[in-house]
């Protein structure tokens, strides 16, 4: 094909891009709000909530269900799980459609995206039947089916890219699953947090192609390189807050106020008054721990807790450093001069969120604000580096 021919896509396939760019966003805050607010096991069965599709409204309703007997009925936090659960029903069928229309041109490609859907929903009705052998061989296949097309296929018409999201969102899928069903293992809660955020940058990448709007320049070669390796350290660092949100080691330097004469442990940037408290670094970043444990409140020692409190405090000063350095870049390049700065006020944003968190000691609203936040600064960096392109060659 010429490479100055562009690939025709569906009519609507940059409005429903979007959509789901929008959707995934208000999945991945609405998703901190339930983790962060402590709901995350008010649901206690999976895909239902206490055997409803939606939730009960009363503890009565509950109460016939042996879901029950796991967890008490709780009013105020049943929905908030569910709601999300929906939400994210909702996105996997806007991807889903992403992936048919991409596909459509694709020889049997509409067949494998059907394939690869009747087998994951299959393997719900397995699973809720308690045939669990069997429902992790039909996502298996399904996810197999997704990979190997995503593999072959070229990505000219974004047929690769919507497979892969579509992928993703299965795995995320078995991912929500699993953070009720593995009582919130830490492992677990920070995969589904980066799945979300990968799903949302693969969204925004196809977006922006959809729309066709480039950023022609001289260096976009090295432009892409930089910006590749800003995603590279913001990923790092949204794990890294992951594991300390999994953890609850928030608060594990101390928090809730702003002097220090009489209460030195509430100082920032120290840790506990001290420049470098007693740390244990090798218990704190122990990945897999045994099943069946309920990590709820979490289950580390001080120590632990503020050696991971510690390790997103450090490299939370990488990200800083090289993300303003990145806007500073970006901003001396003509024609990137609004990115810059919106990249710059948002790293500045981020910081000034997450020294909030320690001094107002984790209020929920600034809590999922400093997720949203990180889901912004990969909105910007994905954004520049899906539209940068190289200028066009001379006829």
């Amino acid at each position: 094909m010429n490479a100055l021919v562009r690939p025709t896509l569906a009519r609507h396939f940059h409005r429903i891009a979007w959509l789901a760019v929008i959707l995934t966003a208000c999945v991945v805050v609405f998703g901190a709000f339930v983790r962060l607010s402590d709901a995350g096991l008010s649901c206690p069965d999976w895909p239902t909530c206490y055997g409803r599709a939606t939730w009960p409204t009363a503890p009565q309703d509950a109460a016939a269900h042996a879901a029950s007997e796991i967890r008490p009925f709780d009013t105020s936090k049943a929905w908030r799980e569910q709601v999300h659960r929906h939400l994210a029903a909702s996105l996997g069928v806007l991807v889903l459609l992403l992936a048919l229309l991409a596909a459509r041109r694709r020889r049997f490609g509409v067949l494998q995206i059907i394939a690869a859907s009747l087998l994951v929903a299959g393997a719900i009705p397995a699973y809720m039947y308690g045939h669990i052998g069997l429902a992790f061989a039909l996502a298996g296949a399904g996810e197999a089916v997704l990979l190997l097309a995503a593999l072959r296929w070229s990505n000219i018409d974004l047929a690769r890219a919507a497979a892969l999201t579509l992928a993703v969102i299965v795995f995320q899928a078995l991912l929500g699953k699993w953070t009720v069903t593995m009582l919130l293992k830490p492992i677990i809660v920070m995969g589904h947090l980066l799945g979300g955020l990968t799903t949302f940058s693969l969204l925004v990448w196809m977006a922006w192609r959809a729309t066709h709007l480039p950023i022609r320049l001289a260096d976009a070669r090295v432009l892409r390189r930089w910006l590749i390796a800003g995603i590279a350290v913001l990923g790092v660092q949204i794990a890294l807050g992951g594991w300390t949100s999994a953890n609850y080691a928030a608060l594990a330097c101390g928090g809730g106020g702003w002097t220090t004469a009489e209460h030195h442990y509430l100082d920032f940037p120290k840790c506990v008054g001290q420049w470098w408290p007693q740390t244990d670094f090798r218990e704190g970043f122990v990945l897999w721990r045994g099943v069946g444990v309920d990590y709820e409140g979490g289950v580390l020692d001080g120590a632990s807790r503020i050696a991971i409190q510690l390790a997103h405090r450090m490299m939370a000063m990488v990200v800083f450093v090289y993300l303003l350095w990145l806007a500073v870049r970006l901003y001396r390049t003509p024609g990137m001069r609004g990115w810059a700065s919106l990249l710059g006020a948002l790293v500045l944003a981020q910081v000034a969120l997450g020294v909030l968190n320690v001094k107002l000691a984790l209020p929920l609203p600034v809590a999922v604000m400093h997720n949203a936040g990180a889901a912004a600064l990969l909105f910007v960096l994905v954004s520049v580096l899906a539209r940068l392109k190289d200028p066009e060659p001379v006829a």
